[in-house]
């Protein structure tokens, strides 16, 4: 019985403590120059062409890629918007974004490798890239494509990115 006032007193200290916690805004460290994302473009400059992908939007947030082709290869892949819907969004596409970009610079094409526990944002960076690709009229020196539609929850209802990854 000497106990519960000790007791009593770190429960309402820890029920004060958590109900005033206030978690910082994570802020993505990829993000669109403009809130709405730019349009799908392309700039060809001699043998140097930048095409802009169409944004690729799923419940997680918003891809939208640049590629960069220069001299009938892919040189660069830059994300402009990568999903941010919530922290979890942010760490998993902050994470997998440098593989997808590896990926499409050493496949020359949107057929990219998914990046496990990062489905959503692996399918719409693909889908956003082939976007970007078809608008520059490239095509995959062994003919691979990807698809250009956004990515879907599975069947099964599950959460998270996909896959059964650290964050899936």
């Amino acid at each position: 019985m000497r106990r519960a006032p000790i007791v009593l007193a770190a429960t309402i200290l820890g029920t004060t403590g958590v109900l005033m916690f206030k978690p910082r805004e994570a802020t993505p460290a990829l993000t669109s120059s403009t809130s709405a994302g730019q349009q799908a473009t392309v700039k060809k400059s001699g043998t140097s062409t930048v095409a802009t992908g169409s944004p690729v939007d799923t419940q997680f947030g918003t891809t939208q890629v640049q590629v960069t082709i220069k001299n009938g290869k892919i040189t660069d892949v830059k994300a402009l918007q990568i999903p941010s819907n919530e922290p979890q969004s942010v760490q998993i596409s902050n994470a997998a974004v440098p593989t997808l970009r590896q990926s499409a610079l050493t496949k020359q094409s949107a057929a990219i490798d998914t990046v496990s526990g990062a489905t959503f944002t692996s399918k719409s960076y693909a889908a956003s890239l082939q976007s970007a690709l078809d608008k520059a009229k490239f095509k995959a020196a062994d003919g691979s494509t990807a698809p250009t539609t956004a990515p879907t929850e599975d069947a099964g209802g599950g959460r998270g990115h996909g896959g059964h990854g650290p964050f899936g």
